[in-house]
């Protein structure tokens, strides 16, 4: 026997055995893609959930914020004064007593429109008013010697003509006209010693009613009591020469007023008498007053901390208006020296540091770069940067505004 032939051949006509499928060894791997399968689909709709949600509910809110459009109109270049300025009265009296006395009349108050010449004050008058009288009655007695001692020498005239046609008669002697010579220039002398008595007395009454006229305190004008710093019965004493006497009452003309008010040394050779002026004051704010400029101080005239400022003066343009304010009040000024008319503008709040906006474009922010014209505090001309009627943003309150912000219009 060979080796083939010991080796087992299957025969042609043997059944072939196919190998087995292991299930158990399948069905691990099928469970393994479906579970990748739900976790990928849980994935997607949490996923799809999120952005829901960042898109509605959980969405940042839009910014509120202000903005203003821009339009056309006028811009104006201005000066402001550095510090407050001060409603002035060009006239204006400190009234102050120049005698002792006790107040007996006081007939206005703070407030009241007084007129030239009218009565203010009045001080007890008793002892200047016998003064008075006591000169009136020597002015009398000194007319009457007066007369009397002219009346003598107009006697001496006459006795000395007698004299001098009985001396031509030879009846009267040399002694007899030296006599009546010297009589006629005694009484004479007499005549002008007691004229001058009179002059002297009405010197005197004169006086006295000076003096009685320094008890009384008259408006020297026309216009308005804005102080009163005596009451009825108070004792007025004046104080020592050379010292400022202290006022007691203070009159003004309301039509007389005026700004007086600071501006800084740069910007003096810029402002000029006859510029018009904008007034705002404290105590009516939301008002403007038109005025014109018509003082500007030649010097420096005052010196803060190194600040140096040369004063302008500024007359209301309505004396009516000027009225109603109030002398002492503090007031702003606005020297307009350039205006431009139909420009764009905006306000000048609204533009940042380096001559940027914020614009607000479907409800978000665009930074844009813009070319300014004049400006002053409230509003900036536009030459380039900006079309009419776009919105930019007037207020930047948090660092969430800025470029690309979603915001919402708060106010325009």
């Amino acid at each position: 026997m060979t080796i083939a032939d010991q080796v087992d051949t299957p025969r042609d006509d043997a059944p072939v055995t196919m190998p087995s499928l292991d299930m158990d060894a399948v069905r691990p791997a099928g469970s393994k893609i479906r579970s990748w399968v739900k976790l990928l689909i849980a994935v997607v709709i949490l996923a799809a959930i999120f952005v829901t949600l960042r898109l509605t509910v959980l969405a940042p809110k839009p910014i509120a914020v202000d903005v203003a459009r821009v339009e056309r109109g006028s811009v104006e270049l201005t000066v402001s004064n550095t510090r407050a300025g001060t409603v002035e009265a060009r006239v204006r009296a400190q009234l102050s007593a120049e005698t002792s006395g006790r107040v007996v009349e006081l007939p206005v108050r703070e407030g009241d429109h007084v007129e030239q010449g009218q009565l203010l004050l009045r001080l007890d008058d008793s002892l200047q008013r016998a003064r008075l009288q006591l000169t009136i009655e020597d002015v009398r007695a000194a007319v009457a010697r007066s007369e009397e001692a002219c009346l003598a020498a107009d006697l001496a005239v006459k006795e000395l003509a007698r004299a001098v046609e009985l001396s031509t008669s030879g009846i009267a002697t040399d002694q007899q006209m030296d006599s009546a010579t010297s009589e006629r220039d005694r009484s004479q002398a007499g005549c002008r010693a007691a004229r001058a008595t009179v002059d002297q007395a009405r010197a005197q009454e004169r006086y006295s009613r000076a003096e009685l006229q320094l008890t009384e305190l008259r408006a020297p004008f026309a216009g308005v009591l804005a102080d009163r710093r005596i009451e009825l019965g108070e004792w007025i004493t004046p104080g020592p020469p050379g010292l400022a006497l202290p006022t007691l009452l203070d009159v003004l003309d309301p039509t007389s007023l005026y700004i007086s008010a600071p501006i800084d040394e740069m910007d003096a050779a810029r402002v000029k008498v006859g510029q018009e002026v904008r007034v705002t004051v404290d105590s009516h704010r939301g008002e403007q007053f038109a005025g014109m400029l018509v003082r500007v101080a030649p010097f420096v005239e005052d010196l803060v901390e190194q600040n140096r400022t040369v004063g302008i003066e500024v007359d209301f343009s309505d004396s009516e208006i000027a009225g109603r304010l109030l002398p002492g009040t503090s007031a702003d000024v606005e020297v307009i020296l350039d205006r431009h008319d139909n420009v764009l503008q905006i306000p000048t709040g609204a533009i940042s540091d380096n001559d940027n906006v914020l614009v607000v474009v479907d409800g978000q922010l665009e930074e844009r770069s813009v070319e300014l014209g004049v400006r002053n505090w409230r509003s900036t001309e536009i030459v380039s940067g900006l079309s009419e009627g776009e919105l930019v943003v007037t207020s930047r309150d948090t660092t969430a505004v800025k470029p690309g912000a979603k915001v919402e219009i708060g106010g325009e």
